[in-house]
């Protein structure tokens, strides 16, 4: 249960659906209301495929081009740790990716799709969450749910965003998505850590 729990609030930081409502505001301003909704419902099933094809063969990608798993957390681990300092100290999520919007076609997979949703912390995340030699077939299952789970509930952020956005508005975003970097901070630390001991261990 707690690893569970633990995964969730993981993929609830990478993805952070409420950093993902400004973004969607921004993108399907201009569109009507079925049109917003088709676009939605566009964005988080790209992302979920996405993800899944990351959980489904980015072990077997690194194992044909003979690269250790430790390996890979450890820089996976960095690339998650220096995501998270910009979350922090830089721009927010939504504050990076609604400047996407302006020099992108408008469409559901970018910036929507992608890196919103399924950003490269995600894609690591998948990795690294369902590693063959550590976790067994139905605890990958959970966790391809536990991330299935997060990104329906971006859906239906999405759907509602302009109701949300008039009680969390551009600050309370900000904020929140600050808090998710702190969060993954300590989760890209972790990462490091335990491939660090992985590699040395062999």
């Amino acid at each position: 249960m707690d690893s569970l729990i633990g995964n969730f609030i993981f993929f609830f930081a990478v993805i952070d659906p409420i950093g993902t409502i400004p973004v969607f505001i921004a993108v399907t301003h201009h569109y009507h209301k079925s049109e917003r909704s088709a676009i939605a419902f566009k964005a988080a099933g790209v992302s979920a495929l996405v993800l899944i094809f990351f959980m489904i063969a980015g072990e077997l990608i690194l194992t044909t081009i003979k690269i250790p798993l430790s390996a890979f957390q450890v820089g996976g681990g960095v690339v998650l740790f220096l995501f998270a300092l910009s979350m922090i100290f830089g721009e927010s999520k939504p504050e990076e990716e609604v400047k996407m919007v302006e020099g992108a076609s408008e469409t559901a997979i970018f910036p929507l799709a992608i890196p919103s949703i399924a950003g490269p912390g995600a894609m690591l995340g998948a990795v690294l969450l369902t590693e063959k030699d550590r976790y067994q077939l139905w605890e990958q299952a959970l966790t391809a749910l536990t991330m299935l789970s997060v990104v329906a509930i971006t859906l239906v952020f999405m759907l509602f965003a302009s109701y949300l956005y008039k009680f969390i508005g551009k600050s309370g975003a900000s904020i929140i998505s600050r808090v998710m970097g702190i969060i993954l901070s300590a989760v890209a630390s972790s990462s490091i850590l335990e491939g660090v001991k992985h590699y040395f261990s062999l």
